[in-house]
């Protein structure tokens, strides 16, 4: 035994001071790694600016959208349907009736977005159309009499004005850089439960021919839109403005709403509005086209190009004074392939009087450029 003890305890003793030895000229290798610290990352935090990082929450940016959203109150006479019945004494007297008027206060809802300090506020036509009364409510509960400052009926949009201080303006996002797959909040008063958040991503971008609107490139989002979200807010994950939600594609259909981008409806609808009093859009008087594909070019012996064919000019429009012709087919507008007449439309509508617009077209199998300076379009939209 003494001599298996032995045998056993030298090299353990030669090991504890190999240990010691390695200890003493290597003291550094005595610290122990601690664990990571398991409190929230940054990512999930307010930056030094404000923005929120985090996708785990977007109570941020609520907080910094909602109180810009208002819900808006229209109140208008609606007439009754006639019974003569009920204008007869004997009925009347028989079961207590009274003459009823000949019309009745109805009130309907909507929602709106504060644009300035002044007391601006962005909402849709339709909200506010045939309103004897429009009251506004904030966020905050306190109320005012709003004013039309003027309608845009063509994008459905119309800028309303309270006289209310201490507003809260909201922050304007980038509705031209906005890309499918981003997440987005719809804020507004649905059904009238008051201020409702949804949430969704964008479907899908530049959206025509909705509302037999030519003028308009809506966002598409699955964010849940209902009655009463019109004129409101469709912000991003930082809480800037996108667009105002303006329409559902149908009552039986969920999740496609529609809203338009505040590049067209802040920077162009309300900037003219607000300075102007109407939307001063430009013109270059092509009345129709038909959009060819490149095999049909081909068979019509116009050449191997896409784009749209002239089949009328208005006479003395800007197109015929830079020498646009019915027959020629127009390839690219401004450097961008010419779709469609509605495309060409929104164009020439983003522009104001007196820019350029360049047009590439095919005359005879000759590529030709040709410059029109738009002009203010001769219809103008009412404003009141």
């Amino acid at each position: 035994m003494v001599r298996l003890l032995s045998f056993i305890g030298w090299p353990v003793v030669a090991g504890m001071i190999a240990a010691a030895v390695l200890l003493w000229l290597f003291p550094s290798q005595l610290q122990i790694a601690q664990p990571e610290d398991p409190s929230p990352t940054d990512s999930l935090s307010p930056t030094a600016n404000g923005d929120w990082n985090g996708q785990v929450s977007y109570a941020e940016a609520v907080r910094r959208a909602a109180p810009s959203v208002v819900s808006i109150y229209t109140t208008k006479q609606v007439r009754r349907r006639y019974n003569p019945i009920l204008d007869d004494p004997f009925f009347q007297q028989f079961f207590n009736l009274r003459s009823p008027r000949n019309s009745r206060p109805v009130t309907s809802l909507g929602s709106g977005v504060i644009l300035s300090e002044e007391g601006h506020i962005l909402t849709n036509y339709h909200v506010v159309q045939g309103a004897e009364q429009i009251q506004v409510q904030l966020a905050d509960g306190r109320s005012a009499i709003a004013q039309i400052v003027g309608n845009d009926v063509t994008t459905d949009l119309t800028v309303l004005k309270v006289d209310l201080p201490g507003v809260s303006p909201i922050s304007i996002g980038d509705s031209m850089n906005a890309q499918v797959g981003d997440v987005v909040l719809a804020i507004g008063n649905p059904q009238w439960v008051g201020q409702t958040v949804t949430q969704g991503i964008i479907s899908a971008t530049r959206r025509q021919n909705l509302m037999a609107n030519q003028f308009t490139q809506f966002i598409q989002t699955d964010a849940a839109i209902n009655p009463g979200n019109s004129g409101g807010a469709l912000v991003d994950a930082h809480g800037n403005l996108l667009g105002i939600n303006t329409q559902i594609l149908d009552k039986e259909t969920y999740g496609i709403s529609f809203a338009i981008p505040s590049h067209l409806a802040v920077n162009k609808v309300m900037k003219d509005i607000v300075e102007h009093g109407r939307v001063i859009r430009g013109w270059v008087g092509v009345n129709d086209v038909q959009a060819l594909t490149a095999d049909e070019a081909t068979r019509l012996g116009l050449g191997d190009y896409a784009g749209l064919v002239v089949l009328e000019i208005v006479a003395g429009s800007p197109a015929e004074k830079a020498g646009l012709k019915a027959g020629d087919l127009i390839t690219h507008v401004n450097n961008h392939s010419a779709l469609d007449q509605a495309h060409l439309s929104y164009m020439a509508a983003n522009m104001v009087p007196g820019d350029e617009i360049t047009m590439s077209i095919i005359r005879g199998g000759e590529a030709l450029t040709l410059t029109a300076v738009a002009e203010a379009t001769p219809e103008t939209t009412p404003t009141n």
